[in-house]
């Protein structure tokens, strides 16, 4: 079992004027849930891991942590309490509850009034992949949603297929397109593979503009532009990229291999719109 973890400032004061930070724990059913407040002052390692221990006569197996801002402070706490903490974005039911959390605040005697995203992470510009990594060419396509299962299974060496973002969990029809980008990556198949999996992939959104592009979002608030294009046809293909996303309740994939053949794959990454 694993907690889903959130240590942040919250739009409120106690008596002293002193800005609260909030605690959050919670299990994926929302069966489990725990809240304490923290004078910032205090917010440290050290109180989260006394807090976390007194949540529960049992510690999960691990905590789950989305805000790049509390991160390291929660991977200390781990620490202390032997604790394995995983940094990622999917942790939707504690986000639900944090929505839920804000009118909470608001009742609050030492609410400020300030402007104030339960959501909100820092985004940082997008940067290119490098060049030492790109592959030989790439492009969109797609697969039934029922074809998706047996990418794992096959042989290659990177995969990622999380079980909530399986087409079954999320009732998908198995002729259901699902979209995706495929990189032949030649020579560099096995490096640009190996370079993915260590950002932990979570989302290729197209962004039309001038020109257009694909920017892949990994790990918690990391952006990388993956390809930039003006081809009329390519933005019609991209157009009917995001057109599926919609319809497949935002999931998609990124596939890496050495090339079209389709005999030999690198990596295969189920995604799914955050």
């Amino acid at each position: 079992m694993f907690w889903q973890v959130d240590f942040f400032r919250r739009p409120v004061c106690n008596e002293s004027g002193e800005v609260l930070w909030e605690l959050l724990a919670c299990d994926r059913a929302l069966t489990f849930q725990f809240q304490a407040w923290c004078p910032q002052s205090q917010a440290n390692a050290d109180w989260i891991a006394a807090q976390l221990q007194q949540a529960s006569p049992s510690l999960p197996e691990g905590l789950q942590v989305f805000r790049p801002e509390s991160l390291s402070l929660i991977e200390a706490a781990g620490q202390q309490l032997g604790v394995a903490v995983e940094a990622t974005r999917r942790v939707e039911p504690l986000k639900r509850w944090l929505l839920k959390r804000v009118e909470s605040y608001r009742q609050h005697p030492g609410y400020t009034g300030d402007a104030y995203d339960p959501l909100a992470v820092p985004r940082p510009a997008p940067i290119p992949v490098p060049d030492r990594l790109w592959g030989d060419r790439w492009r969109f396509a797609s697969l039934p949603a029922g074809e998706i299962e047996d990418f794992a299974t096959r042989p290659m060496r990177f995969r990622s297929i999380p079980e909530p973002l399986r087409p079954l969990h999320l009732a998908l029809a198995s002729t259901q397109a699902v979209p995706g980008v495929v990189i032949d990556g030649g020579r560099q198949s096995l490096p640009l593979a190996r370079w993915l999996e260590s950002l932990n992939p979570v989302a290729i959104n197209f962004i039309p503009g001038a020109p257009n592009g694909l920017i892949l979002e990994a790990g918690l608030a990391d952006r990388w532009v993956l390809a930039t294009f003006d081809d009329p046809e390519v933005q019609a293909a991209a157009q009917v990229y995001r057109q599926r996303q919609q319809q497949s309740k935002g999931l998609h994939f990124l596939l890496v291999q050495p090339d079209d053949a389709g005999v030999t794959h690198t990596g295969f990454w189920l995604l799914q719109l955050a």
